[in-house]
């Protein structure tokens, strides 16, 4: 039998390939060709079938798809600790978003996005994950630099606000420049391979309905989506009620923004019918269980259960603080259980086994890539992980299956190959040295949190 040549040939390894069928490959080894899976199987038939011209033996590991965040804040990563310390000092004030987010992003200058980018974009990569969508912050370009250059997979945005006077200098557009820039900024980065632009809307609250309507048009006409944040907060249900006579979802349903355009972050505070008009008009959602049990009960079971495309995300490092999508799901299904399986005597309705799923193929629906990623099938995007299991607190393991979603957090994660390619191996980056930005941190950050303090005085 004549071998055929792949780049890459993975073996000895429990594979999940999280299809359809949950296929679980005990011993089993994956083929990758360019940037995609050529084929899954067997190890013992792997080297007969195959010549690689790189092959990893990994006897003991576990292999999955990457995860995917479906909200995260690049810029925010140097933010990592200090809200939290303001918090435990009681010197804390709500709204966050408005009185610390905001200022923080609108003094940072592009390099400082791109540091933010690189230091947010390995520490995904380290934890498991191989694809993001950003929110939409400053610099966006700056973002889609990192991560070109550290090979991940994305989607960056640039935030929105053209009202509200109480907004930093410079970051209140215009609605004509907001769309401008956001239909520029998609352009540019529609070719590459991993990387593109998505629209985004801040918040209800600081965008015009021109800009919301308009945005919408402007997704259609350039085949892409748009990140917001909805129901996420009393103060943006009492806005949409006061202003609109209705709830935040019902009100962007009946401007026909509310469509399967539209991808929303948090959805907590959500009635029955804002429920059924995701369901009824394919809107996309993202559940940051670290953060969202603070805000509210949110509905991710019934999201679900209603086919709704919903992901998971860590809602970026300046609040709860980690970008590990792992904890992000082991706290999701501990907020399932008091919130539906406690109050009953019952189970919750979502295990461990669930949320993983959640994030993988959920985060793929929600990300709308779902034919290229979210499971290790042939002809799709070779985007995955592998897990070690021989920590202290993963031993024995008598499932693969319950080892990856009950044990394992995102320093179990050993080696990332993403578009065919592997950017981390045995936890060590191969595609940037960090040192560079690490240093220009260490030197601008005293600086960088002056002009915060100053912003939020």
């Amino acid at each position: 039998m004549e071998q055929r040549s792949v780049d890459l040939l993975i073996t000895n390894v429990d594979v999940l390939t999280f299809d359809d069928a949950s296929t679980v490959l005990r011993d089993g080894a994956i083929a990758i060709a360019g940037n995609a899976i050529a084929w899954l199987g067997k190890s013992s038939e792997a080297a007969q079938l195959f010549r690689a011209k790189e092959t990893l033996r990994v006897g003991g590991m576990i292999a999955m798809p990457g995860l995917v965040d479906c909200h995260v804040h690049t810029a925010q990563q140097f933010l990592r600790g200090k809200l939290a310390s303001l918090g435990y000092k009681g010197s804390l004030r709500e709204p966050m978003w408005k009185r610390y987010l905001i200022p923080f992003e609108s003094a940072l200058e592009p390099e400082d996005v791109y540091c933010s980018g690189l230091s947010a974009y390995s520490s995904m990569i380290s934890c498991g994950t191989t694809c993001f969508l950003e929110a939409g912050g400053p610099c966006p370009d700056e973002m889609g630099r990192a991560a070109d250059e550290i090979g991940i997979r994305g989607r960056i945005a640039m935030s929105t606000m053209d009202q509200d006077d109480s907004l930093p200098h410079g970051f209140r557009l215009s609605t004509e420049e907001a769309l401008q820039r956001s239909e520029s900024l998609v352009k540019r980065w529609e070719k590459h391979p991993r990387v593109n632009a998505w629209l985004a809307l801040r918040q209800i609250i600081v965008n015009s309905e021109k800009l919301r309507v308009e945005m919408s048009a402007l997704a259609g006409q350039l085949n892409t989506r748009i990140h917001t944040h909805l129901c996420e907060g009393m103060y943006e249900v009492e806005y949409t009620i006061d202003r609109f006579g209705g709830r935040p979802a019902e009100y962007l349903d009946r401007i026909g923004v509310l469509n399967d355009r539209l991808h929303c972050a948090h959805s907590v505070l959500m009635s029955h019918k804002e429920i059924d008009l995701y369901a009824a008009n394919d809107v996309s959602s993202c559940h940051c269980a670290m953060n969202n049990f603070f805000i509210g009960a949110p509905h991710i079971f019934e999201l679900v259960r209603r086919n709704v495309r919903l992901g998971l995300g860590t809602d970026g490092a300046a609040t709860r603080g980690t970008l590990d999508l792992f904890q992000v799901a082991h706290y999701a299904v501990v907020g399932q259980q008091i919130l539906d399986g406690t109050p009953m005597h019952g189970s919750g309705p979502m295990n461990y086994v669930d949320m993983l799923h959640q994030v993988v193929r959920g985060g793929a629906r929600a990300a709308h890539l779902e034919d290229q990623i979210g499971s290790l099938e042939p002809g799709k995007r070779a985007d995955l992980i592998l897990i070690g299991c021989g920590d202290y607190d993963q031993f024995p393991v008598y499932d693969p299956v319950i080892t990856a979603a009950e044990h394992t957090v995102g320093r179990d994660v050993q080696t990332v190959i993403i578009d065919g390619r592997i950017v981390m191996k045995n936890r060590r980056l191969l595609t940037v040295d960090l040192g560079p930005m690490r240093e220009r941190v260490k030197k601008q950050y005293a600086q960088i949190m002056q002009r915060f303090d100053n912003a939020i005085a």
